[in-house]
């Protein structure tokens, strides 16, 4: 699994001009499945997630997770994570996880996120969106489980 973690102020996430999911201080997780991706990859990256450490303690450093900063995650499906573009201009998505296995573990992510006790909101899986985002530092990690982080 890919993951794009985005340490925001806020920001929000439309389909069809209404707002699915919404959060104020917390991490934007724009989320993408591979095809070899398993159930172990999901949870994972959500305890990576839950645990990273990006957010200011009192003297300013990155040094409290957004579970100790009392923070919410965003999590955007995301499959052109996956996109190749080694070859040509056009992206290839074949790397990305077929919807019917990428749904269940991005769900799965979900669950696992929401276990450390955060407030989780999402997108729909597979619809077209508008992310909206105020990112706030900014910080911005990327993440590869096949690459362990």
């Amino acid at each position: 699994m890919r993951a794009v973690i985005q340490r925001v102020s806020r920001a929000a996430v439309r389909v069809n001009a209404k707002t699915v999911g919404e959060i104020g201080r917390g991490l934007l997780v724009l989320v993408g499945i591979g095809a070899a991706d398993t159930a172990e990859s999901a949870a994972s990256l959500a305890e990576k997630v839950a645990t990273l450490r990006i957010f200011p303690d009192e003297a300013g450093k990155m040094n409290r997770s957004v579970v100790e900063a009392g923070g919410a995650v965003l999590a955007v499906s995301q499959f052109t994570l996956f996109g190749d573009v080694r070859k040509g201009r056009r992206p290839s998505f074949i790397a990305a996880a077929p919807p019917e296995l990428a749904e269940p573990l991005y769900e799965q992510f979900l669950e696992s996120l929401r276990g450390f006790g955060l407030r989780v909101e999402s997108g729909v899986f597979r619809a077209m969106m508008e992310v909206e985002l105020v990112n706030d530092g900014p910080v911005t990690i990327l993440l590869d489980t096949d690459r362990e982080f």
